[in-house]
């Protein structure tokens, strides 16, 4: 007797239960697989984007919320604001190098922007900015524009372009080198210009620092909160802040799938426990010619891990493609502000593949046990005799 064709044959002998079923799991591989490709993915691009912004520590305002905090990290704006006399006052201690940052947002060509207000040249320095096309700033109080390579791409601007910002219309005089961060996806203006036009004079948004001696870093970091009433973290201790966030957001979605997935597995049962009803007589006829139990029990989980098999390589397919689609579709709508420039684009993990398909396996595989057990457990009498 061949299990396996036997197998198959009773797996399509209902068709549209077959589909249905199958459609069940699928459908719930497919939003579990969606969440975790889009959640490891936003963890590396938020972790590359940290580690792209060159610093040791952040100087923020005091008590400044983890919303602010992944503000800063994305390139977003924060609601907080610090006077710049702190920047005067931090900028002369010893062993610290200091960049302050005005970040706010503007409509450019009827498009979300984010505009950073800075200290030209010493912006330049500490993030090691090159010029794609065109010029840089000449003095600390231009009235002009440099634009990342994302933002210029996106929206279609060349150098010798003029952008209005808050009404005032500004010449875009260069464009940066792709940097790999969220600077690629920003507007840029000398600080003085930003204060200006978002009226925020004698104000920043935060600060950027890099050290001279890592292993100096507690006495840095005692020095700048004596010096000013700020809060100051390194670079790893605001990425863990982020991503502490990222993670509890990403489980809370996963156990919402997890839902789904718990009534695929409910319906496999009840698909598997109505073909053990409706295959009665067949289970007799296979134990009166000499079938043993443990075969019939084989063949019940065989069709039940066949249909998670099924489901698990539809629904992993399914979920990182929908994945990619999801994320071109946040993209396009800017539905994507907790996590500016931050890609929620699938990437596609081999272990990934081979995880989300083997759960799918076990899962089915464990629901089918309850129905298999009964099957096995059917006398040859009883099988033959139900009407």
């Amino acid at each position: 007797m061949n299990i396996f064709a036997l197998v198959l044959k009773n797996l399509f002998r209902r068709k549209g239960r077959f589909i249905f079923t199958l459609l069940g799991i699928s459908i719930g591989m497919a939003s579990f697989t969606a969440l975790l490709s889009m959640g490891g993915s936003m963890r590396g691009e938020v972790t590359r984007q940290a580690q792209a912004m060159g610093a040791n520590l952040m100087i923020m305002p005091e008590n400044i919320c983890v919303f602010n905090q992944i503000a800063i990290v994305t390139g977003e704006t924060i609601s907080e604001s610090l006077e710049y006399g702190v920047f005067e006052k931090v900028s002369v201690l010893e062993g610290i190098t200091v960049i302050p940052h005005l970040t706010q947002k503007a409509a450019v060509k009827d498009n979300p922007a984010v505009i950073g207000g800075i200290l030209p040249e010493e912006t330049r320095l500490f993030r090691g900015w090159e010029i794609a096309d065109g010029a840089y700033f000449t003095s600390q109080n231009e009235d002009a524009v440099v634009i990342g390579s994302d933002f210029a791409n996106r929206n279609e601007v060349s150098v010798g372009d003029e952008v209005t910002i808050r009404q005032e219309t500004l010449p875009v005089i260069g464009i940066l080198d792709p940097t790999q961060s969220n600077d690629d996806g920003m507007m840029f203006v000398p600080l003085t210009v930003a204060q200006r036009i978002f009226q925020k004079e004698g104000y920043i948004s935060y600060m950027s620092a890099k050290v001279d001696d890592m292993a100096k870093m507690d006495s840095y970091i005692a020095a700048i909160v004596d010096t000013a009433n700020v809060q100051v973290s390194t670079d790893e201790q605001l990425l863990g802040s982020v991503l502490a966030i990222l993670g509890s957001v990403n489980i809370t979605l996963q156990l919402v799938a997890g839902v789904a997935l718990i009534a695929a597995a409910f319906g496999i049962i009840n698909t598997m426990m109505t073909a053990v009803y409706e295959r009665r007589r067949e289970i007799g006829i296979l134990q009166a010619i000499g079938g043993k139990r443990s075969t019939i029990f084989k063949i019940f989980v065989l069709e039940s891990g066949l249909y998670g098999l099924l489901g698990g390589i539809i629904g992993v397919a399914a979920g990182l493609l929908a994945a990619v689609f999801a994320g071109e579709f946040i993209s396009q709508i800017g539905a994507n502000d907790l996590l500016k420039g931050a890609s929620p684009e699938a990437s596609v993990d081999i272990s990934l593949v081979l995880m989300a398909v083997s759960f799918s396996l076990v899962m089915s595989i464990l629901s089918g046990l309850y129905p298999a057990w009964k099957a096995s457990g059917l006398t040859p009498m009883e099988a033959i005799s139900y009407e």
